[in-house]
């Protein structure tokens, strides 16, 4: 991390700051053994330019994980690059583009990870529906306000599929399931196909699912994904109040034992945002950080051991 020479106060915002990232009891990942991953919605990243405050906040949350799926991110990138100087020279990102309608609200998808601990492994995508067949075209059928954007990591021994999405909003519930049951399809397509990038699929982003329970949450987990056990424990959600899990992380696995008992949320605002912005009012605050928290969950990439017992039980078949 390479804050420099801040402020007075922004270092002592960052003091702060640091004292509330212990809270949350992230464990140090290790080298080809363990891989932090989050999900974190940054409202409206790009849309107005951040303060300087804000972006070393920012990084010094980010710098606390291997990868960070982004979503919000804006169409203007000078922001990002802000974050990424301060983070160093190890530290990437790939994104999607822009979706410059109004349904798309100028959004991209991005991963931002550490080259030393994880490594981009070559797909990159856009998620689309499937499509039919309608005369001499092949057109989809159904839409979504916003691509997921899929990509392809390798950590250790363990590749994956990374797939980031912002679900939509919309005007209904009903919208919004029939939207999440599409992605859920998409994925489950994915996992069985013959010649698969990668067969481990982390399904991350803000599906805008309040509960687990209900239409919304069956869709998403219609074909099998699975909340990983360190964040299926307890209700505790991602918004500022703590009450809604908006933000998912889901996974299909090929081994049981992929995700350690690590997990949870990072709580950067601790019921008060004054001591890092004391001129803001609480809205003005989420447009320097964010209305979401980051949601986590640790990895483990040391799979030979799983890989081999996969194999042995096979074989006494």
């Amino acid at each position: 991390m390479f804050h420099g020479n801040v402020s007075l106060e922004i270092a002592e915002g960052l003091q702060l700051l640091r004292k509330r990232i212990a809270s949350a009891n992230i464990p140090p990942s290790k080298l080809d053994e363990t891989l932090n991953i989050a999900t974190w919605n940054v409202r409206e990243f790009g849309k107005k330019k951040r303060s300087q405050a804000a972006i070393h906040y920012i990084a010094e949350i980010i710098g606390q994980f291997d990868l960070v799926g982004l979503v919000e991110l804006r169409d203007n990138l000078t922001d990002l690059k802000r974050v990424l100087e301060i983070l160093g020279p190890y530290w990437d990102a790939i994104y999607s583009d822009a979706i410059l309608d109004h349904g798309g609200n100028r959004e991209r998808v991005c991963y931002i990870f550490d080259s030393r601990a994880v490594r981009f492994n070559g797909m990159a995508c856009e998620a689309s529906p499937p499509r039919k067949k309608r005369g001499t075209e092949y057109l989809s059928e159904d839409s979504w306000w916003r691509a997921p954007y899929v990509a392809s990591f390798k950590a250790g021994n363990y590749d994956f599929l990374a797939f980031t999405t912002h679900v939509r909003w919309g005007n209904s519930v009903e919208s919004r399931r029939k939207e999440i049951e599409g992605l859920a399809d998409w994925v489950h397509g994915k996992s069985k196909e013959k010649h698969a990038d990668d067969a481990d699929i982390i399904v991350m982003g803000d599906f805008n699912i309040d509960k687990r329970s209900g239409p919304l949450f069956e869709a998403i987990t219609k074909h099998g994904l699975l909340i990983p056990k360190a964040l299926a424990e307890d209700e505790f959600g991602t918004n500022l109040a703590r009450d809604k899990r908006y933000d998912q992380i889901l996974h299909m696995p090929r081994f049981e034992e992929t995700f350690t008992n690590a997990g949870g949320v990072l709580d950067f605002y601790a019921s008060d945002h004054k001591p890092l912005f004391p001129d803001l009012t609480k809205s003005e605050f989420t447009y320097q950080l964010s209305d979401h928290l980051p949601l986590w969950i640790q990895i483990n990439t040391d799979i030979d051991g799983m890989m081999l017992e996969q194999l042995i039980q096979r074989k006494q078949r």
